[in-house]
């Protein structure tokens, strides 16, 4: 008998949820310790898995008898190289969270509640990643939900519990969709299984319902991914956050949701619609792509809140995965048996791979914000810069984060962009992919806003004239002429010294930074494990 790997993956972080509260109460270095080891002991897990996914299936799948009064219902526990690939990142960012609050959340109240449930948001957002059950499925993407309200509510910033209220009422908004289209896929099939669900509705003639569900599906999804028009809630939430949930809510818990769109929309309800809808469907992905894009740029060009710069980069970035997922090979909606047989896309080899990527630099680059604003106790860039001299460290991971996001190369989304857009030119000069050249053209401009906003963030908050030395310099210019300087440039805000962060902080950093760089150089670990995929097993 195998052993049960994904079981444990997901029943070691749910048992250890009051371990981890009754270690807070001894130690809270304690507790923070023990989210880590769970991580790091599921990443180990998973590893097991990848022989099976290198193998002749391409995937690793674990059923467990669940409900046997309700028929194909079934405790379905599934991976292939795209879930098991951000399933360990995830978990490397729980991991960095969890060691990064040692020194961020020190002092903090209540910290025992707040490591357990860190502990339960890893069982919501790594079981998201592990199961072809659709009960389970939107089980684990509402308990995402749970914790990560509370965490916003109880240790942000400013109007914590108006901006965790907000993050309920449209990701719960957006869940009502799902479920709804879970539901109507089960009156279909009679399964809740999206392996078996996928083969009965493309041979089923219920294409008009089909549509419905994915509409329905897709703008669920949506609304978690903060795609414009349904972003409202993303910016509030990931700046008034504490900065190891901002690095996860930007990091992965919006990325969930395209990781759902592939999933189940296309993988599971796609092949199933038609050939000309399933077209037109993708053309209105790729036009929410382009505006998300544009629209997450400039305003992150424009604000002056450091954790606003980087939650409107989320946005911007979204709408880069939304166009690579519009970039799904149209055939696939025909039920073609030969086009459903084929390797994955290139263009969706790109997307997944910008999940990963983006997952890695947006969370090196809250947490590295996070620092700053830890240290300096500022938050409006225009009143930073100056910082490369105080805070060293801070600024080479800053740099690296921001130049990832930017897509400079060779760091991590760099080739996640690449990816896409080649993919896209492959589209572009296959039959009927004329419409993808207006588009496409676009996204590559948007490229030169992101570079921009990068530039603008590093320029301001580690470059140049720390503020209040200015100050000094000015009233020291004014008081004694142009020849005078200051004895001694001040170097504290609001009465402290500034220095750079921690050393727990610094590790949380360095791994990331390491992670950052390494995919950027060396992308072909999860590049390879992607495209084991085909796309009859995207579901």
């Amino acid at each position: 008998m195998s052993l049960p790997l994904l079981l444990s993956v997901f029943a070691i972080p749910t048992i250890s949820i009051p371990f981890v509260y009754l270690a807070g109460k001894k130690s809270t270095k304690a507790a923070a310790g023990f989210v880590a080891a769970i991580a790091l002991i599921n990443i180990a897990l998973l590893a097991m898995t990848i022989p099976a996914i290198q193998g002749a299936d391409h995937f690793y799948k674990e059923t467990y008898e669940w409900i046997p009064q309700l028929s194909g219902t079934e405790f379905a526990l599934y991976v292939d190289g795209i879930s098991v690939s951000i399933a360990m990142i995830s978990l490397v960012l729980i991991f960095v969270a969890a060691l990064y609050s040692v020194n961020y959340m020190a002092g903090k109240k209540n910290l025992p509640v707040y490591y357990a449930l860190l502990c339960m948001l890893s069982v919501g957002l790594i079981g998201v990643f592990l199961t072809s059950n659709m009960i389970l499925f939107y089980f684990c993407w509402e308990l995402m939900l749970v914790p990560a309200y509370f965490i916003v509510g109880e240790w942000g910033y400013r109007n914590s519990y108006k901006s965790a209220l907000k993050l309920f009422i449209f990701t719960h908004a957006g869940a009502v969709f799902v479920l709804l289209g879970i539901g109507a896929t089960y009156w279909l099939t009679g399964t809740t299984d999206m392996l078996s669900a996928q083969g009965i509705l493309a041979t089923a003639a219920n294409s008009e319902i089909a549509k419905w569900i994915l509409i329905a599906l897709t703008g669920g999804f949506a609304v978690k991914m903060a795609v414009f028009p349904v972003h409202m809630w993303l910016p509030d939430a990931h700046s008034e956050a504490p900065a190891p949930m901002s690095a996860l809510l930007s990091g992965v818990i919006i990325s969930a949701g395209a990781y759902a769109i592939l999933r189940l929309s296309f993988g599971m309800v796609f092949p199933s619609v038609g050939l000309s809808f399933g077209t037109y469907f993708l053309y209105a992905l790729s036009i929410i792509g382009v505006v998300t894009a544009f629209f997450g740029s400039l305003l992150s060009l424009v604000a002056n809140d450091i954790k606003r710069v980087i939650a409107y980069s989320s946005i911007a970035h979204m709408g880069y995965t939304m166009f690579g997922l519009s970039l799904f090979p149209a055939a696939l909606a025909s039920g073609n048996p030969v086009a459903l047989a084929s390797p994955i896309a290139l263009a969706i080899v790109g997307t997944v791979l910008h999940i990963i990527t983006h997952a890695a630099s947006k969370g090196l680059f809250f947490l590295t914000a996070g620092g700053v604003m830890h240290q300096t106790e500022k938050r409006d860039i225009r009143e930073m810069g100056g910082l490369a001299s105080k805070m060293p460290f801070s600024t080479v991971s800053g740099m690296i984060a921001a130049l990832s996001i930017a897509g400079a190369p060779p760091l991590a989304c760099f080739i996640s962009e690449f990816f896409i857009f080649m993919g896209a030119f492959q589209i572009i000069q296959s039959p009927g992919g004329a419409f993808y050249i207006i588009p496409t053209a676009l996204m590559l401009i948007a490229t030169v806003f992101s570079l921009a906003y990068s530039l603008r963030f590093i320029s301001k908050v580690f470059f140049g004239q720390f503020k209040e030395e200015q100050g000094a310099v000015q009233v020291a210019h004014d008081a004694h002429g142009s020849q005078s300087q200051p004895e001694a440039p001040v170097t504290e805000s609001h009465g402290h010294r500034i220095v750079d962060i921690p050393n727990y902080m610094k590790a949380a950093l360095a791994i990331l930074v390491v992670l950052v760089v390494l995919i950027g150089i060396y992308p072909t670990f999860f590049v390879q494990l992607i495209q084991t995929v085909t796309f009859g097993a995207v579901a």
